[in-house]
């Protein structure tokens, strides 16, 4: 429970001045150097038109976040750590490796993972931030609110904000427009990469508990928690006049062991997996059935369009409807027959390497 972890100083000492490290400084100057030797990698491989086209779009997005972006969320002291934005990092590192074990098992090479998870998290955090800022956005368009303090408080994304469902629309539509470009099934995909999304899930989670963030209603439980001054949650439920919060349902954590085991159920789920998207299609039933559970433990989110539920919730019930089209279009296709011990490239698990796949 510790919003900011540590101050990052915008320069460095070097001879009698300083060398800037954000902007136009070292962290911008060692990412065009790694940027530059991964695009030539997968130019040489694969041409340069091809690897402009798969990586451009990341390498740019995160030269404008260390150029732009982050020097204008310097507070004074420094471009402030977060402990949200840092866990969402650990989550984006672990899912990835995840997916790239996954995927090297089946015959996808790591460097398809990795821009296939470089555009999703980019494009998925674009959504989830959208959605958070629209469901909240008094609280970042105020009245006499100056509209560059609104703007640096929209992309401010480490200091917590934002809503998982919300990111599902752009990161399927990245994840559709890669699959289209590289010649890939898209459920192939999504059954190879979403065990490593669920992961990094269960770590942002614990990034939400640092924040203070998505927390639950006060109760008396031994494993209650109390948040200190300064969080939200302090200031909606306080103990005392300017003291920390009553004792509340961890609801970060149980959001967390909640997507963990989907995960652990997931990865266990692939190798009895009959038919190409059985993976994606149970996640998509199992995860909406307890985010509605949990938000109902979950009491930082109001009722929304007249009805009883939360927004994730009626999210949660649209997903459902979805899952139940996603099993009827599954079932309608063939069992894939198994496959020898040592498939070749670009082989998943129960199909041979002549059979096409499911897109």
């Amino acid at each position: 429970m510790r919003s900011t972890l540590f101050h990052i100083p915008r320069s460095i000492p070097w001879g009698d001045g300083a060398v800037p490290l954000f902007g136009f400084g070292v962290l911008l100057l060692v990412w065009a150097v790694l940027g530059g030797a991964w695009l030539a990698r997968v130019a040489v491989r694969e041409g340069l038109s091809s690897a402009v086209r798969q990586l451009g779009l990341p390498l740019v997005a995160v030269a404008a976040m260390l150029g732009w972006i982050l020097p204008v969320l310097d507070d004074g002291a420094g471009i402030p750590v977060r402990g949200y934005g840092v866990m969402l990092l650990v989550a984006a590192a672990c899912g990835t490796w995840l997916s790239v074990v996954r995927g090297r098992r089946v015959g996808i090479d790591a460097d398809t993972i990795l821009a296939l998870a470089t555009e999703v998290f980019l494009w998925g955090l674009v959504g989830a931030r959208l959605f958070y800022v629209l469901e909240y956005h008094d609280q970042f368009f105020a009245a006499g609110k100056p509209l560059v303090d609104s703007l640096r408080d929209v992309i401010n994304i480490a200091a917590g904000g934002l809503v998982v469902f919300g990111s599902l629309p752009t990161a399927a539509w990245a994840a559709w427009r890669f699959a289209r470009r590289r010649g890939l099934s898209l459920l192939e995909l999504a059954d190879c990469v979403v065990p490593g999304m669920l992961v990094g899930l269960a770590i942002g989670r614990v990034g939400c508990f640092l924040n203070g963030c998505c927390y639950g209603g006060p109760c008396d439980l031994p494993w209650a928690v109390s948040f200190p001054v300064g969080t939200e949650v302090a200031a909606r439920y306080p103990a005392a006049a300017g003291g920390p919060s009553v004792p509340v349902h961890p609801a970060q954590l149980y959001a967390a062991i909640d997507a963990a085991l989907l995960a652990g159920l997931a990865v266990a789920w692939t190798p009895l997996a009959r038919r190409t998207g059985e993976v994606l299609a149970l996640v998509l039933t199992l995860h909406p059935i307890s985010r509605m559970l949990l938000e109902a433990i979950r009491v930082d989110e109001p009722p929304a369009l007249g009805t009883p539920l939360s927004i994730s919730q009626l999210v949660s019930i649209v997903l459902l409807c979805l899952a139940g089209v996603l099993w009827w279009w599954i079932f309608s296709q063939p069992v894939r027959p198994p496959v020898g011990p040592n498939p070749g490239p670009g082989t998943l698990p129960g199909r041979t390497a002549s059979q096409p796949g499911a897109s």
